[in-house]
Order: C-alpha cells, then structure tokens, then sequence
C-alpha cells in the first residue's frame, strides 16, 4: 500500500484542508531552517504567529533544556506527532533516512531482510520469505507478525513507515520482534542487497489443459510490461487460461493497476477516483488486452489491497474472470507524497477509489472495509506444503478452459 494505490506518479497539490497541517509541521522544520523557502513564502511563514509561537518553543527548548537536545530530531518527532493526530493509519510522516528507504522499496532490488509483508493490526504479518536470505536464514516464517523494530513498536504506524524501518544499509544489523505461534522472540538480522523477482510465473497443468500462473507482488514503475511478457510467454507455450496471483500484494502505483487490469479489460472503465478536492476522474483500459476467449482467475488473500484490490474489483465488476480465494483487505482510499524541504515528506490520503460497479471498498474514513468478497472461496494452509487456495483456482480456470 506499503499498501497504497498512488504514489509518485500523481499530481503534488494536496487537500487544501491539509495545506493548514503542511505549514504548521513545515513551519516547525522551517522556524530553524528559513533559507530554504523563496523570500515571500518565509515572510509569510515566518511571520504567522503559529510559526512564531512553535519557533520559539523550539528555541527554549534548545537553549535552556537540562539536557542537550538535537534539534533535527525535536523536529522529525514534531512531525511525525501532528500526523499521527490525524488518527489515520493510512497517512505517514517520513523522515529524511526514512524516505530515502521508502523511495528504494520500489525497486527490484534493496537492502532489506528478505520478506515480503502486509498491514496486521499488530504490526507487519509475513506473507513470503525469500529463499537463502537474512530471514530466511534466522527461521522467520510465513504468518509470523513482526511486532517492533529496533525496539519501536510498529502497532498504529503506517505499513510504509514500518517497513522503511526494516530496511537499511548492507551490513548493517536489525532487530525484529516477532510472534510466531503465539510466542514472542527477538531475532538480530544483517541486512543485505536482496534481489527479487516481483512477477514470477510458471506453466500449470490440471486435469490435461495448460494452464499460466503470474504472480505479482508489488505494483512498481513499468511492472505491466513485465506481466504482459509473461502472459503471453505462457500463452505461447499453450496455456488456455491464465491465474493472476495477487495474493500478499499490498498495491504500489494506481497507474501500473489500471495497466495491469488493460491486459484483461479491452475497453471501458477500470477504476474512479475523487476526493475533497480531487475532481472525480475515470480511469479506462488503453487496449492492448489479450483475446476475451482466454479464461482468467484473480487470486487474492486478506494481504491483497490497494492497486492489487483495484485489479481484482475491476476484473469481478466487469464479469471478465473470477476472483477466487479469500477477502481482500478493504482499502478504499489513496494517498498522495508530498516532500518536504528537509528531506522527508508526508504521505496523506487524499480521496477514495471505486470500483467500476461504484462499490468503495474501504471502511468508515481509512479504515479497512470488508474488501472484495471472492466469486470462489479457497484459503491456503501456510503449515501444509500444498499450495490448496492455487489448487482451487486452477481447477476453477481448467474447467473454463475446456
């Protein structure tokens, strides 16, 4: 999301009812820092008796503290608190270092621990552990929920914020705790250069019909060429019929799912937008799909949101395949970055997505909603080594296919 169906490919102005917030948080950096604005814009800032007054604050507390205080980090704090008065889970205040790692979390290649996660209403539940890395190397397993970082409670921090936590430079030593089984442990990880593979797809065969299985994991820049490529590699070795694994997926850039969901969709709508002050906007498929003949099943878990939820709402809503597996987690809003002069940025839901059918789904304001119901019902048992949710779907796809 990282669960969140927008990011860097969006327009920069955000709610005008945020704009007051921007300049109170900007104003607390920028008490002590006013070089940074143009001229007209520090005067005005500069000179609102807000400004003054957390300027001062801050100057006290610099100077005359019992004890030493950095004041970057009074700052960042600053920050962070008034965007977590929003009571927003959603929303997020990213320091400097903290989005310098949010921002490589969208490459195919990072410093991380070697997990893929999802939002859990205690921290970060594990949805795949990557072969031969940090943790798989120190026992972390599926459906473990890691708790704290380094000592920081993650429960109520946003899942992008959480996992800038965890990522870091090669190297460099972190600490989870983890419940796994009901029991809490701390586990110290190296962090190093993990590359993976965010589509992956495979040839299936269920009851003699060829069958393509393309999981995505993520919605990054340029993701829907990869998916395509794959799709039409599977079709070419004899597929009749193609799963979209969107299990664990926890969205990525709006932009990528209304490709994605071109690949299946050849015309119409995919996706509606609108917010406060966002100008209701329809999304549409850009052509180019593949043969309406060709069977399609969506896979999707609880940890399948954002973007990952537009694909599958938009593939249920316009009857183009069948979503099988569990509800999806329920996000119903997007969010937009703003950076910030000091580095960091804040992250801000800025309005609501609908399906093709007009279904939100979301719950009241940003909390999680109800998610998609699946067409077909099938859950995977993370202990057994059968895959029985992917059984489920291929069986479904076969019997289409014939």
């Amino acid at each position: 999301m990282n669960a969140r169906p927008r990011r860097s490919n969006v327009p920069s102005v955000l709610l005008s009812a945020a704009v007051a917030v921007i300049l109170l948080v900007s104003g607390i950096w920028l008490g002590g820092h006013p070089a940074w604005l143009p001229t007209p814009l520090r005067n005005l800032l500069i000179g609102d008796e807000d400004a003054q007054t957390i300027d001062a604050l801050l100057d006290t507390i610099e100077s005359d503290y019992y004890r030493k205080i950095d004041r970057d980090k009074l700052v960042d704090d600053s920050l962070g608190g008034v965007i977590a008065s929003l009571d927003d889970p959603v929303s997020a205040y990213f320091d400097p270092k903290a989005y310098d790692d949010f921002q490589a979390s969208s490459n195919a290649k990072f410093s991380g621990v070697g997990i893929s996660v999802v939002p859990d209403p205690g921290g970060l539940r594990i949805k795949k552990v990557f072969a031969r890395s940090p943790a798989a190397r120190a026992g972390l397993r599926v459906e473990d929920v890691i708790g704290a970082v380094n000592g920081r409670a993650l429960k109520g921090r946003s899942a992008n914020v959480a996992t800038a936590l965890i990522k870091g430079r090669p190297g460099t030593s972190v600490s989870l705790a983890v419940v796994s089984g009901g029991r809490r442990r701390v586990v110290r990880l190296k962090r190093a250069q993990i590359a993976y593979p965010v589509v992956e797809s495979r040839l299936r065969s269920t009851g003699g019909v060829k069958l393509a299985q393309v999981e995505l994991s993520q919605f990054t820049s340029g993701v829907h060429d990869n998916v395509r490529q794959a799709i039409d590699r599977g079709l070419r070795a004899g597929a009749k019929g193609v799963v979209l694994d969107l299990r664990g997926n926890g969205g990525g850039l709006l932009d990528e799912a209304v490709l994605v969901s071109s690949i299946f969709i050849p015309e119409g709508t995919v996706v509606v937008t609108g917010g406060r002050t966002r100008a209701r906007k329809v999304f549409k498929a850009t052509g180019g799909a593949i043969p309406t003949r060709i069977p399609v099943v969506v896979l999707v878990d609880r940890g399948t949101a954002s973007s990952a939820e537009i694909v599958a709402g938009a593939v249920q809503d316009r009857d183009r395949g069948k979503v099988v597996g569990t509800r999806t987690y329920g996000k119903g809003v997007f969010q937009e970055i703003k950076e910030l002069p000091n580095g960091g940025a804040i992250e801000l839901v800025v309005g609501q997505y609908f399906t093709p059918k007009g279904r939100n789904l979301g719950g009241r304001g940003t909390k999680p909603g109800t998610g998609l119901a699946p067409d077909v019902q099938a859950a995977d048992r993370p202990r057994t080594r059968r895959d029985e949710a992917l059984d489920v779907a291929l069986r479904e796809l076969a019997r289409e296919a014939r």
